[in-house]
C-alpha cells in the first residue's frame, strides 16, 4: 500500500531549500507537517507501513539536503505547546518537540531562570538542540534536561532520564536506539538577574559576530582530546595553548591548513571564522559538500586527525 494512501494529506515535491537555514536542497518526495504528536505518530506509523524512508525536519539548522533532494517522506514537526512547574527556586518546563529553541531560551529568561541562556541564537527547535545536544560557552543543553518523551523504534512511548539519552559530545543516543523526541522536560534554577544577563549578552555576542549569510551553523565538531596522551598534542604541542574545556577549536585547524576564505562554486569556507561554511548565493548542496571534504582532507593533511562533521546530510 502507498505512502499517500496511508497519510493522504502528505504533500508531494515540496522544495526542502525553502525549510533549511542553508537555503540548499532539492525535493522531498512527500513532505507532511505534524501539527500534534498525534499527527507525528500517524505519520511515522505511516512511512514505517509503507516501507518508505523518513526525516523528522525541525528548524532546518544543522543540515545540508542534496540538490536531487530526498527520495522520501519528511516530517515537520510544528507542535509547540509548553507548561511548567514551579518548585520554590526551581522550574519544570516541559515544551514539545517543535518548539523554538529561542522561544525556550527567552521565556526562561524573561522568567528569573538560568539554565539555557548560554543558548540564544542558536537556530532551530527544542527537539533539535536535544538531539544534537546543543552548546555554546562551553555548556550544552544536556546540563537542563531532566526527562525527554520519544517514541521508540516499536512505536511505543517512553519517558527517558538524562542519564538515559546517551548524551555526549554535540551527539546523544537517540538515533543509534531509533528513537524520535515528542517533547522535553528541562530543569531551570532561579538565579540573579545580574548572572543570567551576562551569559545571556555574551551568547548574543556570539550571534552578532556571525556570518550574515546563509549557513547550517558550525561545519564540524570542535577536536575533543583523548586524554593526557592526546596524539593531536603529542604531534603538534603548539596547539595547547588552543586548548579550552579539553577541546580545540576547528575553526583554527581549518586556518591553519590554508582553507579559510576557500571556495567552490557559490560555497565558502567564512573568513570570519573558518569553522562556517556558507552560502554566498546559489550554492549548491554538491559545492558544500565538496568544500566540506576539501576541508577534512587538507586539516588531516596538516595535522593526521580527521574532522567530524556536525552538518548532518539528507539525499546524499
Amino acid at each position: 500500500m502507498s505512502l499517500l494512501s496511508k497519510l493522504s494529506n502528505a504533500r508531494q515535491k515540496i522544495e526542502l531549500k525553502n525549510h533549511t537555514t542553508f537555503r540548499i536542497g532539492g525535493p522531498a518526495k512527500y513532505f507532511f507537517v505534524a501539527q500534534s504528536q498525534e499527527d507525528f505518530i500517524k505519520a511515522v506509523r505511516a512511512a514505517k507501513e509503507a516501507e518508505t524512508p523518513f526525516y523528522l525536519l525541525g528548524g532546518g539548522s544543522n543540515m545540508l539536503v542534496a540538490d536531487e533532494g530526498f527520495e522520501g517522506l519528511v516530517i515537520k514537526y510544528n507542535f509547540s505547546a509548553q507548561h511548567e512547574k514551579k518548585k520554590s527556586e526551581e522550574l519544570e518546563l516541559t515544551v514539545e518537540a517543535g518548539t523554538l529553541f529561542n522561544k525556550v531560551i527567552l521565556g526562561a529568561v524573561k522568567a528569573g531562570y538560568s539554565g539555557i541562556e548560554w543558548g540564544f541564537g542558536i537556530p532551530g527547535t527544542i527537539g533539535g538542540a536535544v538531539f544534537g545536544n546543543a552548546g555554546r560557552l562551553g555548556q550544552d543543553i544536556s546540563g537542563a534536561v531532566k526527562a525527554v518523551k520519544v517514541l521508540d523504534k516499536n512505536l511505543n512511548e517512553q519517558v527517558l532520564t538524562q542519564k538515559e539519552c546517551g548524551f555526549g559530545y554535540r551527539e546523544s543516543g537517540f538515533l543509534k536506539a531509533g528513537a524520535t523526541i515528542l517533547e522535553v522536560t528541562l530543569r531551570l534554577a532561579e538565579k540573579n538577574r545580574e548572572e543570567i544577563d551576562k551569559t545571556f549578552n555574551e551568547a548574543r555576542e556570539v550571534i552578532l559576530h556571525g556570518p550574515k549569510f546563509p549557513s547550517a551553523g558550525c561545519a564540524f565538531k570542535n577536536y575533543k582530546l583523548n586524554g593526557e596522551d592526546d596524539e593531536l598534542l603529542k604531534n603538534h604541542p603548539e596547539l595547547k595553548e588552543r586548548v579550552r574545556g579539553g577541546k580545540i577549536g576547528v575553526g583554527y585547524l581549518i586556518d591553519q591548513a590554508g582553507m579559510k576564505g576557500k571556495k567552490v562554486g557559490g560555497a565558502q569556507v567564512w573568513e570570519g571564522h573558518a569553522n562556517y561554511v556558507i552560502n554566498t548565493g546559489g550554492a549548491t548542496g554538491q559545492e558544500v559538500k565538496t568544500l566540506m571534504d576539501n576541508v577534512v582532507e587538507a586539516v588531516g593533511e596538516k595535522y593526521g586527525t580527521l574532522l567530524e562533521p556536525e552538518v548532518r546530510l539528507l539525499g546524499f
